[in-house]
């Protein structure tokens, strides 16, 4: 993984230290709130519904095993004794008190951490697909490029105070989109042309929030050597023609649909003419020293275990541990495993100080002291070796970290809600635990099959509810909590934004509510190998409706 040069480590540790002062002023009152506020957000220190939140990046999601335990330090001495890791591979703090935020940031610096631009409206932490470098689908491993435009982005003079905030995401897998590039304001694939050559597809203009929008691609290959100088006039556009009187029509999936892909693209190309073979132009030479840093580890020569044994054994919670929470290792002979943060009666994403160490034990035992944060609120052991299996998922076991529910109903996302947010408009975590404590059956979640919840408490949607297959979004219906119901959302290649099936359910309802669209997907699947998704788009949502509605 990328290691900080000199210049790297020096910054964060002077915007500690100058964030340190920020806040003894603040303290001593001779800098008021408003004046504070974009100081903060600059530091990734949120003001939440009870307290602050510091949110700390964690670049393409990717942490050691000596970060994980740091992380695990911070949330005991600062904190309240836990993290909660986000849909951007990132971590945050919920309870850190004012004083001890320049602390704080001095225990990530000493480990090549910080919290810069992980808020305000800047470029933020660029995400990449939870599999990426072991991946067997993958072409090419998409974190280096991700290190050179978190490297390019960082400070840039032009783009810290954009129009609103700016997200972008990778993935090298052609044909199985894991990171969501569609709903991000760029997002870049990693593609072959038809004359061999390497290069990216880049797309523009996706988002959820009050107004979600599919990405379009903005030009289908740009060679490696203009990465850089095609986003950077990507951002130069949006930075000039962005709205900044509306902040609700800020961000840039507003300016592409008002402008349309084809008129945006030309404003694109022409700024592009100017830059293009300037300093931005990549030398080969500096790309490959950042690639030699993610260079896989040296693998034993293995051959494939027989899984099946394994699934067919007399340990019924280790199949279903295997039967969904392993992906394939581009290495023979190993897997990468996916941890579930989403066990009954826990928060999803929340993990405890003693489990971030346990985490990094078991990440130096079984994966090569590594760890990755998966868009999905979970954690992935990348580098597994297929006979230590059994062993893994013991040690995961003892520390409620052996949940099989990956791509099950119960692997929900969910946003903190009216429990910490200000902006929000109902609770989304009880939510989520009622629907896990309900549906809490290996077989039924396994008759099932794949199907994805994403809950937001509101408009927001950073639970991502308009491309979960079932969506609920938290209303607020004349001071009373309420949440509306979505089907048929989804975030990788088939792209789809879910649709409202009808009036809101009260807090009372809405479990009952998801209950009967499962009853009617079971009852109209065309066979038990139809994904949920699958279904809906084919009867569409009038059964579902009639089902919830009735007569109403």
């Amino acid at each position: 993984m990328y290691k900080y040069n000199a210049n790297d480590q020096q910054i964060v540790e002077e915007r500690a230290k100058q964030f340190r002062g920020q806040v003894e002023r603040r303290l001593q009152g001779s800098v008021l709130e408003d004046e504070f506020k974009p100081l903060r957000l600059q530091n990734g220190l949120y003001m939440q519904l009870h307290a602050y939140m510091l949110r700390v990046a964690v670049p393409y999601g990717l942490l050691s095993s000596e970060q994980l335990r740091r992380l695990g330090h911070i949330a005991r001495t600062y904190d309240r004794g836990y993290a909660h890791f986000t849909t951007r591979q990132n971590v945050q703090y919920n309870w850190p008190e004012l004083a001890d935020v320049p602390k704080i940031l001095d225990e990530l610096a000493a480990v090549q951490m910080h919290a810069i631009q992980t808020s305000g409206n800047c470029i933020r932490n660029t995400t990449a697909d939870h599999l990426a470098g072991v991946a067997r689908d993958e072409i090419e491993d998409p974190r280096p490029y991700c290190e050179l435009i978190r490297q390019w982005s960082t400070f840039h003079p032009e783009f810290v105070f954009l129009p609103r905030k700016f997200k972008i995401a990778m993935t090298g897998a052609p044909a199985h989109d894991r990171a969501a590039i569609r709903f991000h304001d760029i997002g870049v694939r990693i593609v072959d042309n038809d004359r061999g050559q390497r290069g990216f597809e880049v797309w523009v203009g996706g988002g959820l929030g009050r107004t979600p929008h599919i990405a379009k691609v903005c030009r289908g290959f740009v060679e490696y050597e203009h990465l850089l100088s095609y986003i950077e006039a990507i951002l130069r556009v949006y930075n000039r023609r962005g709205r900044r009187d509306n902040k609700y029509k800020a961000r840039i999936k507003i300016l592409v649909n008002e402008l349309g892909i084809d008129a945006f693209r030309a404003l694109v190309d022409a700024e592009w003419e100017e830059i293009k073979d300037s300093t931005l132009k990549l030398e080969r030479s500096a790309i490959e020293q950042i690639v030699a840093q993610f260079a896989p580890p040296t693998y034993e020569t293995l051959v494939d275990e027989n899984l099946a044994k394994l699934i067919l054994g007399k340990d019924r919670e280790l199949a279903s541990f295997v039967r969904n929470n392993l992906r394939p290792h581009k290495a023979p002979g190993y897997i990468a495993v996916i941890v579930s943060l989403k066990p009954v009666g826990r928060p999803p994403g929340d993990v405890s100080d003693t489990q971030l160490d346990a985490i990094a034990d078991i990440a130096d035992t079984y994966s090569n002291g590594r760890v990755v944060v998966t868009h999905g609120q979970n954690l992935v052991l990348p580098e597994v070796r297929q006979k230590d299996l059994a062993a893994l998922h013991k040690a995961l076991g003892e520390w409620d970290l052996a949940t099989p529910n990956i791509g099950q109903l119960t692997d929900s996302i969910c946003c903190p809600g009216l429990d910490f947010c200000n902006l929000a408009n109902a609770r989304s975590i009880p939510v989520a635990m009622e629907i896990a404590e309900r549906f809490d059956r290996v077989d039924f979640l396994e008759d099932l099959g794949e199907i994805s919840l994403k809950i937001s408490g509101c408009i927001n949607a950073c639970g991502h509810h308009h491309v979960g297959n079932i969506g609920i979004l938290g209303i607020d219906k004349l001071g009373v909590e309420a949440y509306q119901l979505l089907l048929g959302g989804s975030p990788g290649n088939d792209a789809s934004i879910g649709e409202i099936i009808g009036r809101a359910f009260g807090a009372s309802e809405i479990v009952n509510a998801v209950q009967t669209v499962l009853d009617v997907y079971l009852a109209q699947r065309s066979s038990a190998d139809e994904r949920f998704v699958g279904t809906y788009r084919r009867i569409g949502k009038t059964p579902f409706k009639d089902a919830l509605y009735g007569d109403n």
